[in-house]
Order: structure tokens, then sequence, then C-alpha cells
């Protein structure tokens, strides 16, 4: 509550001071009674700090290139860049800095630390960068090599594209590897880093699969054929050797452990087994017929289950 005037001091304010509050928030500044009282500014020293702070917070050019190997020629296309921060974000990753698509990417850095990330195909690598004023320049050697695939029956029976497809692995225990690439066709070229890898191809959807090591060298190209001991099977009922196939039969094969590894409805399925014994079920109504029958390794053959022997 103010006080009653009666009880306000008196002050002599010839010989006391009165204290002015800095309108910056600074020290607080006596006035004087002849010029009347002093407002003081933003001190000199506080705004060259401030201009010091802008200089050293403007961009500086910097120039990114990577080569496949060491002392090799700059990459021409298909480079995509990412420049980090050093510091985290809120989710506890490194900031994104900088973006570019181009071979030679042109950036605009405020001088500091950065990592730099650089991928080409499946191929990438990382490095330290430091920006500082002028024009500042790096170049990342990726070390990477690419590898070309495809795969033949045993006996060097061509597999249809559409059947056809690989997976690439890092190498070691299978419960350490990493999938590095999938389902790529015959014939495609992967950049992978200079390292061993573990590839798997795949004839079809059933059981059909083949599995391989292969090691790329920096700048080199491995190209590797593998071979599945399979063949693709159609499956048809008919009621004599040759007959003309039977329309809505269920399909159910298995293998000779009793494992059922397809099934089908139609007149005329087929598909891809690998080599081995097997056990065909044709389920027309309630009458199931069957036929045991083996699979060997080459061209495509047909299986024909007969009515007429049940």
């Amino acid at each position: 509550m103010p006080r009653p005037a009666d009880r306000i001091p008196e002050v002599d304010t010839a010989t006391e001071p009165t204290l002015i509050p800095d309108a910056v928030g600074g020290p607080e500044v006596a006035d004087d009674a002849e010029t009347g009282p002093k407002r003081v500014s933003v001190p000199t020293a506080l705004a060259a700090t401030e201009a010091v702070a802008v200089v050293a917070a403007e961009k500086q050019q910097v120039t990114l290139t990577a080569q496949i190997t060491e002392h090799g020629m700059n990459i021409p296309e298909g480079l995509v860049w990412r420049v980090f921060d050093t510091k985290t974000d809120t989710s506890g990753e490194l900031a994104l800095a900088a973006r570019s698509e181009d071979a030679t990417a042109r950036l605009e850095l405020v001088p500091g630390e950065y990592v730099v990330h650089v991928a080409y195909g499946r191929a990438q690598a990382s490095d330290t960068l430091k920006v500082i004023e002028g024009d500042n320049s790096k170049s990342v050697v990726l070390d990477a090599g690419a590898m070309r695939l495809n795969a033949a029956v045993t006996g060097d029976v061509s597999i249809p594209i559409n059947l056809l497809r690989f997976d690439v692995f890092t190498a070691g225990n299978e419960s350490d590897r990493k999938l590095v690439a999938q389902n790529l066709s015959a014939n495609d070229i992967v950049t992978l880093n200079a390292a061993t890898y573990h590839v798997i191809s795949y004839f079809g959807d059933i059981n059909a699969v083949v599995r391989a090591d292969l090691r790329v060298e920096p700048g080199q190209m491995t190209e590797a054929t593998l071979y599945h001991r399979a063949a693709q099977v159609t499956f048809k009922l008919v009621t004599e050797t040759g007959g003309e196939a039977i329309a809505d039969v269920e399909w159910t094969v298995k293998t000779a452990g009793g494992a059922t590894v397809y099934s089908n409805i139609g007149a005329f399925p087929a598909t891809v087994l690998a080599e081995g014994d097997y056990l065909v079920l044709a389920k027309r109504g309630e009458t199931v017929y069957n036929r045991e029958f083996e699979m060997r390794p080459g061209p495509g053959r047909e299986i024909e289950v007969l009515t007429t022997v049940y």
C-alpha cells in the first residue's frame, strides 16, 4: 500500500541524485542538476560485438566432388549429397544442413564443423567437413565397384526374366547380415562399396533358391551367373494321356516329407520346383487323384494326372 503523504521523507534533490535506468537494461546512471537526466545508448562495445557475430555467421562457398577410387576421375552423375550439422536436433538426430543431387555440389554453409555423406547407387561414404572463411572444397573417395547378376538352370537352360530375382546382403553369419539391395532383376547393375556380399537368387516363388558369396573390387565390375537345380512344371488332370485338361481342379504339391509347397485352383497351373521327389494331389469335387513324380533340373515339363488310373 502507498505510504501516507505525511510519512514520506523529504529528499533534497539538490544534493541527492535521481537514478535513471538505462533504456536497454544497462546500469542506472545519475542525472545532472544542470544538464538534466542522462540517457544511455547501446554501448559501442556491444555494437561492435554484434557486428563481428554477423560477419562470422555469413555463409561460405563449399564445393564437393566424389571419386570411385583414389586419384580417379570425378563421378559425373548419380550422386546424392547430404551435409549434417555435428549438433543433434530435438529428435536426437544430426540436423540436415544442406542437400544436393548435383555431381559437383556447390553449397553455402556457415563456418563450422559438419559431416558430409554421399551416396552413389548402393555405395556410400561419409567424412568430416570443416568450413572456414573463403572458398572451401572437399573430395570424397567412395572405394566402390559394381555387380551384375544372372542365373540359369543347370545345363545352361535360360530362365524367363519374370521368374528370376536377386537379393544382396552383407557377408557374415545369417543373423548378422543386412539387406543391401532387394528384388534385383537379371543383368541389373548395382553400385556397391568394395566388400564381400552374400547373394541369393530366386527362381520362381517356391523352393528354387541358390546362394553365393561374391567379392566386389574397387573400380571393377563383378559379373556372376548362378545355376539352379530346378525346372518349371505345369499340371493338368486328364481322362487319358495327352487329353484335354479338366477345369476347376484343386491342386496341392507336397514334398517327400509331407510338407505342402504349392497349392492352386485351375485347369493348367504352373510353377517352379527344385529337384527332388514330390506328390501332387488333384481334387475335383469329392474325389482326389494323386501322382508321385521326380523333378530334375532342365527344361520345363508337364505332369499329367490320369483319372482312369484310380
